[in-house]
């Protein structure tokens, strides 16, 4: 069998995969808090044919015998090394919803369902239910820098949320009171290390940090928080079309290999005739 049959079988895998991520990312294109995928290819193990060998010289006079040679190894094609999410921010997008937040810096906000599971995300399209309790699209609790959920009191004509993530009061005299409640934000070591949970969600894995949630909570972020704005996906449409065009080609190539090699095949069986 050709080598070059299976390499090119391994191009059209990798780069259906590559198209894959573009499509996502094409499709996330005005997904609040989205972040991209990139796809890193790598080459799979290569065939040694000949190893190398070192320059020889006369052990007595050291007088120089032969040079040395380099190795000879033919490749046998590549694979994906990894899909890597890219954690650059976004655009920002002004709303003027108080409770719609936008995390200037890194950091990630901090939600928890209903089982009291918990996730990071940086869509701030939060709002308040029927219960003034702060939550999120899916009716996720955020929480605040303790680790509680946020209940906004009764009592206050309105409320606002400054760039620390502390949340001011309005009471019905118009005094600003502070309510003593300040939106979680937390900061991890490795943000590519994350799980995605869908839903704009990301869960904590062992390589993202060390650290539990209510650690995280307690050391918080650097992170500013600027309320009547969204972040926008950080996906560029013409860096995505333009990759998309390289991995169409990319397949295109790796499936003329193909068509090669099945033509040589086929020679090689009509020898017989």
């Amino acid at each position: 069998m050709l080598r070059s049959l299976n390499s090119g079988v391994s191009g059209l895998k990798g780069f259906q995969t590559k198209l894959d991520v573009i499509g996502n990312n094409i499709a996330n294109v005005n997904t609040v808090g989205f972040k991209k995928g990139r796809v890193v290819f790598e080459d799979i193990f290569s065939q040694t044919v000949k190893s190398a060998t070192g320059p020889k010289s006369n052990p007595v006079t050291g007088a120089p015998i032969s040079g040395g040679t380099n190795p000879i190894q033919v490749g046998l094609g590549t694979r994906v090394g990894s899909i890597d999410t890219v954690h650059t921010p976004g655009s920002p997008t002004t709303t003027n919803i108080g409770t719609d937040l936008y995390l200037d810096g890194d950091g990630f906000f901090v939600v928890q369902d209903q089982a009291g599971k918990s996730f990071l995300t940086r869509a701030g399209n939060f709002k308040l239910d029927s219960s003034n309790q702060l939550v999120n699209q899916n009716g996720m609790f955020v929480l605040d820098q303790t680790g509680n959920t946020i209940t906004i009191p009764s009592g206050f004509i309105s409320f606002a949320i400054d760039q620390s993530g502390a949340i001011i009061g309005v009471d019905v005299d118009g005094n600003s009171v502070d309510t003593g409640m300040k939106i979680g934000t937390v900061a991890v070591n490795n943000p590519s290390g994350l799980l995605k949970a869908g839903g704009s969600l990301y869960t904590l894995t062992p390589n993202a940090d060390s650290r539990n949630m209510a650690g995280l909570l307690a050391r918080g972020s650097n992170a500013s928080i600027i309320s009547g704005a969204l972040e926008m996906s950080n996906v560029d449409l013409s860096e995505e079309l333009t990759d998309m065009i390289t991995a169409q080609r990319g397949f295109q190539a790796n499936a003329k290999i193909i068509t090669v090699s099945d033509s040589i095949l086929e020679e090689l069986v009509n020898l017989k005739r």
